[in-house]
C-alpha cells in the first residue's frame, strides 16, 4: 500500500510539522530536516540530489526522510515545500529597499528561467565553497610569478583567452596552450621552476591540459587547477585548487561560476595595487 501523497495530518507548514517532529528523525535526517527549515527557499527548487549535497548527506537519506514525514516521496515532499514558499511570498510586498521582496525566480519556470536559476545557485555554491586561503595563494602567485602559462583546451580554451585578457590589462603576460600545436607544444616546453601553470577543466580534463600539469610538476613549477571536478587529475596535480559548480538542466554545463572565479581573480590581482594598475590599464588603452 502506498503511502499518501501528504502527511496524514496536515500541519500549518511543512517546516513546522518538521520542527515539531525534529527528536524522532536520525542523526542523517536530523541534518536533512535543519536544511530544509532553514532553506526553503532553496529546497523549492532543488532536486534531491542537490538537497542531498548541501546538507552533506545522500540522496537515499533525503527520500527516506520524506517517507518518514508521512510523503510517498521527495517530489511530494517538495511540493509541499513549493506550496509554503508560495504563501510566504504571497504576503510580501514588492517593495525598493530593506525588507521583503518578490521571489527571483517563478516556480512556474519556463526553459529559460530554468537555465538562469540553475546558474544563480552555481555563483552561491561556488561563493560558499570556495576556500579563502586558496583564492589569495592564487592571487599571489598570479601576480607575482616571472612567466605564466593557462592551459585550456575546447570550451576552456575561451576562459583562459580571457584571462589572458584581463591581465594583459595590467600589463602582466601570459601565454596561452589550446591545442596540441606546434607553437603550444613549444610553450610547454619552456616550462621551468619560474612558471605558474593554470589548468583550467570542465568535467574530465582534456590530455593535454592533465599533460601541462604533469610537466609543471616535473619541472617544479607552480600550479594552480581551476575545475569542477574534486576528483579531477588536474586537481589532484596542482598545489593550488579552486572548485566552481557547473550544474546545468541544459545540454552542456554551465559556465557562469568560473566566468565569475576568473574575472574575481583578476580584480584580486589589480587590488594589490588598484592605483599603480589604473595607470596601466590607462596606457593599455592608449596603444
Amino acid at each position: 500500500m502506498k503511502r499518501s501523497a501528504t502527511p496524514t495530518t496536515t500541519p500549518e507548514s511543512l517546516s513546522t510539522y518538521i520542527q515539531a517532529r525534529f527528536d524522532d528523525f536520525s542523526r542523517s535526517q536530523k541534518d536533512v530536516a535543519q536544511y530544509i527549515v532553514d532553506h526553503l527557499d532553496e529546497v523549492a527548487f532543488q532536486t534531491a540530489e542537490e538537497l542531498a549535497r548541501r546538507a552533506s548527506t545522500s540522496s537515499s537519506t533525503v527520500v527516506r526522510f520524506s517517507q518518514a514525514l508521512g510523503f510517498e516521496g521527495y517530489p511530494e515532499l517538495q511540493q509541499s515545500a513549493r506550496e509554503e514558499y508560495r504563501r510566504r511570498h504571497a504576503t510580501a510586498p514588492v517593495i525598493s529597499g530593506p525588507g521583503p521582496v518578490a521571489p527571483l525566480f517563478s516556480l512556474d519556470q519556463n526553459e529559460f528561467e530554468t537555465m538562469l536559476a540553475a546558474d544563480h545557485v552555481n555563483v552561491e555554491d561556488t561563493a560558499r565553497k570556495v576556500s579563502r586561503r586558496e583564492v589569495e595563494a592564487a592571487v599571489e602567485a598570479i601576480a607575482t610569478t616571472p612567466r605564466l602559462l593557462v592551459a585550456g583546451t575546447d570550451q576552456m580554451a575561451f576562459f583562459a583567452s580571457y584571462l589572458r585578457h584581463l591581465l594583459m590589462l595590467l600589463d602582466l603576460r601570459a601565454e596561452i596552450v589550446a591545442s596540441p600545436s606546434q607553437e603550444a607544444l613549444g610553450r610547454l616546453s619552456r616550462i621551468d621552476d619560474e612558471t605558474l601553470v593554470v589548468g583550467l577543466s570542465a568535467g574530465r580534463p582534456h590530455p593535454l591540459v592533465v599533460r601541462a600539469m604533469k610537466l609543471a610538476r616535473h619541472r617544479k613549477a607552480k600550479t594552480i587547477a581551476i575545475t569542477d571536478a574534486t576528483l579531477s587529475e588536474v586537481a589532484k596535480l596542482a598545489q593550488i585548487r579552486l572548485y566552481y559548480s557547473s550544474n546545468s538542466p541544459a545540454y552542456v554545463r554551465s559556465h557562469t561560476a568560473l566566468l565569475s572565479m576568473v574575472q574575481a581573480l583578476a580584480y584580486g590581482v589589480y587590488a594589490r595595487d588598484a592605483d599603480g594598475y589604473a595607470d596601466r590599464i590607462k596606457a593599455f588603452k592608449l596603444k
